[in-house]
C-alpha cells in the first residue's frame, strides 16, 4: 500500500472537472493526505467553543448530549413509527430494505415527505452548528431515519461517505458534514455508531469500477466504496475506534470524511436515528466522477440548494 494515490485520471477529471480525490480507478488501494480543511469557521460564527471546534478538528466528530429535550422528540419518534408501520412506505423508491427480510432499514428524503422531520432537519441547533463547521450557509443534502431493530437490526461496514459522495455524486470538496439525532438511547451493546477519530485527516482510495445503479444494492449492503482490509488496519493502529454513546436527544456531528460504521444489533433494544447530511452552499455537486449517471435526488440533492436559515434572518 502506498502512500499517494497514482490513479489514472477519472472521467469526470476528463470532463474539465479537477478530481483531487480519485477513487475506483486504480489496480490498488492507496492512503493519502486530505487536501482541503476540516473546521471552515471560527468560534465568533457559532454556538461551539474553542474547544469543542478543537475536538472536531482533531477527531473528525463531536457529541452533543441532550440536544432534545423528551418532550421535543415525542413527535419524532411518532413520525418513525409511522413510516415503519405502514407497508406501502416499504414500496416506495425512497425506502431501503433489509437484504434478509421485510424490515425497514433506511427511509431517504424524510424532510421531503415529513412536516415534523423537516422541522427537525432544519432546526436552529443544527443549522448553526453546522454553519459554523462549514463557515458558510448550508443547505439539505440528505436526509434519512435509520432504523436498527432489536435481535436482527444489521450492521453498516465501515465506509468514509465523502468517497462515495464524492464518486457517486459529484460532491466536489470535503465541506460537509452529517448529524446523527439519536431518537432511542445508543449504549455500547445495541450496535452503536463507531468512527475512527482522526481518520478524516486520510483519503482511502478504493479499488473496482462503480457499477450502473450501484446504489439499489449498496443502501443494503455496500461492497464497492468500502477501505480495504489494510488500510483499515493502519488507520485503526494509527487512530483507534471510537463509539460516542448518549441516551435519545444526543446529537452527534461527524465529518464527511470520517471512517466509521456500526456492528449489528442482537439486543432486544432497537437504536434508531434521524441522520442529516448539511453541505455548503459553495460546494454544489458536479457530474459524478465515476462518468456515470447521478443517483437519484432523494438520495443526494441536485435541485434545491436553498440556504437553510436562522431565527430573525430574512
Amino acid at each position: 500500500m502506498t502512500t499517494t494515490p497514482t490513479t489514472p485520471t477519472s472521467p469526470a477529471a476528463t470532463a474539465g472537472t479537477p478530481d483531487r480525490y480519485p477513487s475506483r480507478v486504480a489496480e490498488h488501494p492507496s492512503l493519502s493526505n486530505r487536501q482541503d480543511p476540516v473546521v471552515y469557521g471560527g468560534v465568533n460564527d457559532g454556538p461551539l467553543t474553542e474547544s469543542q471546534l478543537g475536538f472536531y478538528l482533531d477527531n473528525g466528530y463531536l457529541s452533543l448530549d441532550q440536544l432534545f429535550s423528551p418532550a421535543e422528540l415525542s413527535s419524532y419518534l411518532l413520525e418513525l413509527e409511522r413510516f415503519r408501520s405502514d407497508e406501502q412506505v416499504k414500496e416506495t423508491p425512497e425506502a431501503v430494505i433489509e437484504p434478509e427480510s421485510r424490515e425497514l432499514r433506511s427511509i431517504f428524503a424524510v424532510h421531503k415527505q415529513s412536516p415534523v422531520l423537516l422541522q427537525l432537519c432544519g432546526h436552529p441547533r443544527l443549522v448553526a452548528v453546522a454553519r459554523q463547521l462549514l463557515g458558510s450557509n448550508v443547505y439539505l443534502h440528505q436526509s434519512r431515519i435509520n432504523y436498527k431493530g432489536g435481535f436482527r437490526g444489521k450492521e453498516f461496514f465501515w465506509h468514509s461517505d465523502f468517497e462515495t459522495w464524492h464518486i457517486e455524486d459529484g460532491v466536489p470538496a470535503m465541506r460537509m458534514l452529517s448529524c446523527s439525532i439519536s431518537l432511542t438511547p445508543n449504549t455500547e451493546h445495541n450496535g452503536p455508531l463507531m468512527l475512527i477519530p482522526g481518520s478524516h485527516h486520510r483519503y482511502v482510495s478504493c479499488v473496482g469500477p462503480t457499477p450502473e445503479d450501484h446504489y439499489k444494492a449498496s443502501l443494503k449492503r455496500q461492497e464497492v466504496g468500502v477501505p480495504d482490509d489494510d488500510s483499515l488496519t493502519q488507520l485503526v493502529h494509527e487512530f483507534g475506534i471510537a463509539s460516542p454513546l448518549g441516551q435519545a436527544g444526543s446529537v452527534t456531528f461527524f465529518e464527511c470524511n470520517v471512517m466509521h460504521g456500526s456492528n449489528s444489533n442482537i439486543t432486544p433494544m432497537p437504536r434508531s436515528n434521524v441522520f442529516v447530511v448539511y453541505n455548503s452552499v459553495d460546494n454544489t455537486p458536479v457530474a459524478p466522477f465515476c462518468g456515470l449517471a447521478p443517483r437519484p435526488n432523494f438520495i443526494a440533492e441536485r435541485e434545491d440548494f436553498t440556504p437553510l436559515s436562522l431565527p430573525g434572518e430574512a
